[in-house]
């Protein structure tokens, strides 16, 4: 009887084992597809007429895609650690946070290099812009638009700023672990600017008054 439930217990042990190996391998490629996808359709905006240029660089996208999918796996599984050995000790468990996301950063700079030379073996400079747009959903060129139209009066040295700023800004939502984090960087580049155009008199207020009534009389046909 107990060898009958024992075989019982290891048949139901290597089942459950299976089905989970199964999920684990569905899971992956069902992400392997998403991720495949979304390449390719930053690929297919970017004008490249031979197939399999066109294919090398969308592995090369989706790799990257999974790449730092790998890393932000890794730093949860590591913080979850961290939490668990340190749960006692709030000084000990935060310095060990801080020195693990000081890893993600340096591994994530490193890994961003590498993109861009792969990229740039394939690409031209405008072909690249449209990667990094595909990859950040198009707010630096739709931002930096939008500020130019709000005021009118920016001058040329301040237009090269805010292009300065949102092109940082992008370089980091391009590493960003989700769409949330990507709108977050710009976000937070977006302060900087406000700041920095307020600092030089500009009322933003105001000129989003003004800038929302010659978008209304547009509209209008006025």
């Amino acid at each position: 009887m107990k060898s009958q439930i024992l075989a019982l217990f290891l048949t139901f042990s290597v089942a459950t084992a299976v089905f989970a190996q199964d999920k684990a391998l569905a899971d992956q490629a069902a992400y392997t597809k998403t991720i495949t996808e979304r390449a390719a359709k930053i690929v297919n905006t970017l004008g490249i007429s031979d197939s399999k240029k066109a294919e090398k660089v969308t592995n090369i996208i989706r790799d990257q895609y999974s790449n730092l999918n790998d890393i932000y796996t890794a730093r949860d599984l590591g913080a979850k650690d961290i939490k668990e050995k340190n749960k006692e000790n709030k000084v000990l468990r935060d310095s060990a946070l801080a020195k693990q996301n000081r890893a993600v950063e340096a591994s994530l700079a490193k890994l961003h290099k590498k993109y861009i030379s792969k990229l740039t073996a394939q690409l031209n400079n405008e072909q690249i812009e449209g990667v990094k747009n595909g990859m950040t959903y198009g707010v630096l060129p739709l931002t930096y638009k939008a500020y130019q139209e709000e005021i009118l009066t920016l001058t040329d040295e301040q237009k090269k700023q805010i292009l300065v700023w949102l092109t940082e800004a992008r370089e980091r939502a391009m590493d960003a672990e989700s769409s949330d984090k990507k709108h977050a960087w710009f976000g937070k580049y977006k302060g900087r600017i406000n700041n920095y155009l307020s600092a030089a008199g500009y009322d933003l207020k105001k000129e989003g008054i003004e800038w929302e009534k010659r978008r209304k009389a547009k509209a209008d046909g006025n």
